[in-house]
């Protein structure tokens, strides 16, 4: 053969010995105390034994302890049994019962007791992958995850060492001395405890539930911030809002936008868009389109503020309003500049340049009461303090002021005010009292005006409309014909009719307040996820197995049913089950997400 043809093919042989090494990887190095070959038992395995020293392993950085080894030379992979350890530097050990470690792919596979170990957190599981090319781990036949604070179990996990993330799908229980968390998907950062929520999700305590659809938890402080469909249960309250914050040490919450407080002790609810809930001291503050509505025998009570607060035990709760305050009823509309409402005795006080509307009839005076009935929750009597003064608008124009109607007014120190079904009807005026009545008969034809000054009056109300007044003691009176009865003298001093000002719907309780600006909520983006832990395009035949592994190609494969149901995947390499949050066309920011902030602009996002 010529020269230059040897040369040429040693040329090729050592490149092709070198490219099959590099394939290969670098030979594992196993030493042991005993040794021995046994080709009937153990064909193509050098068998290494523990008699003082455990055998030893070493690979790439991979240091492994175990009491029998079976080292298959020709494949570069060990089988590992009895007391198998395994540690990477300083950042992860794992002990098992069983193990095999592939020296040319860096996999390797555990089972029987399996615990691995962190600067951070311990796994249990029955059988891990672990994948050292990736530098990620995978349980899918369930685990546990014990850290500082928490225990974690799920049926799959998945750990990503480069960012110390633990990805938990189906099944997955926080326990915590003080909750339980349950969600369907959660990642948990081992170093910060932080936990983030993904699906339905639930943390539950003796004193309180949260519920949500996307959250984030700090199961070091023991707090956090909850988005789409979030609320908080206590026992006799139901905190709901676009966003809710909750802090457990202090029994502190906090809701912005579209907020509703259920009261279920009391049938009432509170809606606004800022909140905050202090449960020990059982009060609630609540402001931005602040209402508080009652239900009051199938007839909801509306009151609106600048803020609200509620505070007391059920039994006796109190509400105040202040600033601005409306009341609105079916039957009976109010504003004042505050109130306060006392549950427990029923007893509601209009503080502040206070005006009642009933039908047509208005009410003002110093200060008002009312009176409700505990056990039947309906309006039973009204009370209105010093120059109390009643209006009523006449429904027909004066002949001689065709762009005005007459007044129908009873005024007096003090007026007391009944209830009939849950309607205003009797008014009792006592000491120093005054009226005005525009007399029609049936036809409506005007007969003559009534004015006159008694000790009392009583004046009763059918359907909101005036239609008896009774004078009692009376001590000076006259029926004037319109044409006798001079214009200056048809209204009292004091009369400022405000008609115009009356809530005829529960909307007009924000009747004249500039538009309301949401706030931005900086929601939780749809969690990435990674690459498929196996690559599920590889053929059976292709897959690097050796013929003594236990596994067998269906376990490098991952299964449908395992995958994430929510987020967003990288790359065509990702799976997910087909969710209702799931998207491909949308991708988060931030790998590692931040504590969310809350911050100001024109929009919402409740999506979260």
């Amino acid at each position: 053969m010529p020269d230059f043809l040897k040369n040429s093919l040693f040329f090729l042989m050592f490149f092709l010995t070198a490219s099959s090494f590099a394939q290969e990887g670098k030979e594992l190095d196993i030493t042991s105390d005993i040794s021995q070959i046994d080709e009937v038992k153990y064909p193509g395995a050098l068998v290494m034994y523990k008699n003082t020293n455990q055998v030893y392993i070493q690979h790439e950085g991979i240091e492994m302890w175990c009491d029998l080894a079976f080292h298959y030379k020709n494949e570069n992979f060990v089988r590992a049994i009895g007391n198998v350890c395994m540690k990477q530097g300083d950042t992860i050990s794992m002990r098992s019962n069983y193990g095999e470690y592939n020296g040319n792919t860096q996999f390797a596979w555990a089972s029987g007791g399996v615990n691995l170990k962190t600067p951070t957190a311990t796994l249990d599981t029955d059988t891990l992958y672990f994948d050292r090319i990736k530098q990620q781990a995978y349980y899918r036949t369930g685990g546990t995850l014990r850290d500082t604070a928490s225990v974690i179990n799920s049926k799959i996990g998945r750990y990503f060492l480069d960012q110390d993330k633990y990805s938990f799908i189906q099944d997955v229980v926080v326990t915590n001395p003080e909750y339980v968390i349950e969600s369907d998907q959660l990642d948990f950062y081992s170093e910060s405890g932080v936990a983030y929520l993904y699906g339905p999700s639930t943390i539950t305590s003796e004193t309180s539930t949260v519920y949500c659809e996307r959250g984030y938890y700090d199961t070091r402080n023991d707090n956090g911030y909850f988005v789409k469909n979030s609320r908080i249960d206590y026992d006799n309250r139901t905190v709901y809002g676009d966003s809710l914050y909750f802090d457990r040490p202090t029994n502190f919450a906090s809701a912005t936008n579209n907020i509703k407080v259920l009261d279920t002790a009391n049938n009432s609810v509170i809606k606004g868009h800022y909140a905050e809930v202090y449960k020990d001291k059982d009060s609630v503050f609540i402001t931005q389109k602040a209402v508080a509505i009652t239900v009051q025998d199938n007839d909801s009570i509306y009151i609106h503020g600048d803020r609200l607060v509620v505070t007391g035990i059920p039994e006796k709760r109190i509400v105040r309003g202040y600033y601005n305050v409306r009341l609105f009823k079916s039957d009976l509309s109010g504003k004042s500049d505050s109130i306060h409402i006392n549950q427990q005795t029923g007893l509601t006080q209009m503080i502040g340049k206070p005006i009642l509307w009933s039908g047509l009839s208005q009410m003002t005076g110093d200060s008002i009461h009312l009176k409700s009935n505990t056990k039947t929750e309906q309006l039973d009597s009204l009370k209105v303090f010093e120059n109390a003064f009643m209006a009523q608008q006449d429904t027909i124009p004066l002949f001689d002021q065709k762009e005005k109607t007459g007044f129908n007014q009873v005024k007096g120190d003090v007026l007391y005010g009944t209830f009939l079904d849950n309607a205003l009807h009797q008014i009792d005026i006592v000491k120093n009292a005054e009226s005005i009545n525009y007399m029609r008969g049936d036809d409506g034809v005007l007969q003559g005006i009534d004015k006159s000054k008694s000790a009392s009056i009583t004046a009763i109300l059918e359907e909101n409309e005036l239609v008896e007044i009774t004078k009692w003691k009376q001590v000076d009176g006259e029926v004037y014909p319109l044409s006798k009865f001079p214009i200056e003298s048809r209204e009292f001093p004091g009369l400022n009719w405000r008609g115009d000002e009356r809530l005829l719907t529960k909307e007009d309780i924000f009747k004249g307040e500039a538009p309301f600006t949401l706030t931005k909520i900086e929601g939780i983006p749809l969690p990435e996820i990674d690459e498929d832990f196996f690559d599920n395009s590889i053929p059976d035949e292709k897959l690097d197995i050796p013929e003594a592994s236990k596994l067998n190609p269906s376990d490098f494969k991952n299964r449908e049913e395992d995958a994430p149901s929510i987020g967003v995947p990288v790359n065509d390499k990702a799976t997910i089950q087909e969710g209702t949050d799931s998207t491909k066309t949308k991708k988060p920011q931030l790998k590692q997400l931040p504590k969310p902030k809350v911050k100001d602009s024109t929009t919402t996002n409740n999506e979260g």
